[in-house]
């Protein structure tokens, strides 16, 4: 799938954006939108092993992929998100605020050079990855956000968000047909989200008409 591209892969707003958030939380957005959950929350996931959040990430795909309600779903999403954003490492979290602070400042170089870090100090952390496609999405440097897609869905293939960002992506540069079976796919992930969806229906449309 997405041969062209290499393997897939994203999602977790780097700022507060219509298009950065095409990479979050991606469940019920037009261009993807939703925003990741909020830090407000004290998870629990955070003083867990990695092999227990492995574990619960697991019951949790397991939950999602087979509800149609869509406020279950969307609760669901959100401790998946808690455990993606958990990356055992003080430093990894904290150029990781940095980054979206300075991102949303517009200061992208800044967030770039903060999320390089973040990915070199933790190259098995798939949505360190993902931050940093979103911030090339934001800077239209699709090429480079499509690579770290492809490197976060390497680590995760479950990654929604990323695979929301790719099908994006692959709209915008008019692979429509891509784009569409790249919304396939996160509906087998998740699928109650409400943009996913309303995408399939609308790229059909949009695919069968081109072929009258």
């Amino acid at each position: 799938m997405m041969k062209s591209f290499v393997p897939l892969i994203l999602a977790a707003g780097l700022a507060t954006g219509p298009v950065a958030l095409a990479f979050a939380q991606s469940n019920r957005v037009p261009l993807p939108q939703a925003s990741p959950p909020t830090a407000s929350s004290k998870p629990v996931a955070g003083k867990k092993a990695p092999f227990e959040l492995a574990k619960d990430l697991d019951g949790l795909f397991k939950q999602l992929g087979r509800t149609s309600d869509s406020k279950l779903a969307d609760r669901i999403s959100t401790r998946i998100w808690e455990i993606w954003h958990t990356s055992d490492s003080k430093s990894v979290d904290l150029l990781t605020k940095w980054a979206r602070t300075a991102s949303g400042k517009r200061s992208f170089n800044v967030a770039l050079d903060l999320l390089d870090q973040v990915v070199a100090l933790r190259p098995n952390y798939a949505e360190g990855f993902n931050q940093r496609a979103t911030l090339h999405f934001m800077m239209e440097n699709y090429g480079k956000s499509i690579a770290d897609i492809e490197r976060t869905l390497a680590l995760e293939p479950r990654h929604y968000g990323a695979l929301a960002g790719l099908a994006t992506i692959l709209e915008r540069i008019g692979e429509k047909d891509r784009a569409l079976e790249t919304w396939h796919r996160v509906l087998s992930v998740y699928p109650a989200m409400t943009n996913a969806q309303d995408s399939v229906v609308r790229l059909e449309e949009e695919l069968a008409g081109n072929r009258i």
